[in-house]
């Protein structure tokens, strides 16, 4: 019996493991008041809720982010990387000319 009853329980571990990592928090966020308007105008319109929107958003913004933040960082390194990166070209040059 206690096997069975350890057994149930690591079951019941792994149940909300796996629920915890899907699991949502409710926030409170201010909205001015025309702003709320548009938004919930846009959930109507996308026959949403207001939640799934605003959720929506900020996974989008999160998104542009991470990706202009990683062109500015690709940036940085062409940038970096220039003076070396001519130098290479011009010691290789003389292999453009042999292929003609």
């Amino acid at each position: 019996m206690n096997g069975i009853n350890q057994y149930r329980r690591g079951d019941m571990g792994r149940g909300v493991a796996m629920a915890s990592a899907t699991a949502t928090k409710k926030v409170i966020v201010e909205f001015p008041e025309n702003l709320l308007k548009q938004a919930e105008k846009v959930a109507a319109e996308l026959s949403t809720d207001r939640s799934k929107l605003i959720r929506s958003a900020v996974e989008a913004y999160l998104e542009a982010r991470t990706r202009t933040q990683l062109e500015e960082e690709l940036a940085e390194g062409y940038r970096t990387f220039a003076a070396l990166d001519r130098e290479i070209a011009k010691e290789f040059a003389y292999v453009d000319s042999e292929n003609l």
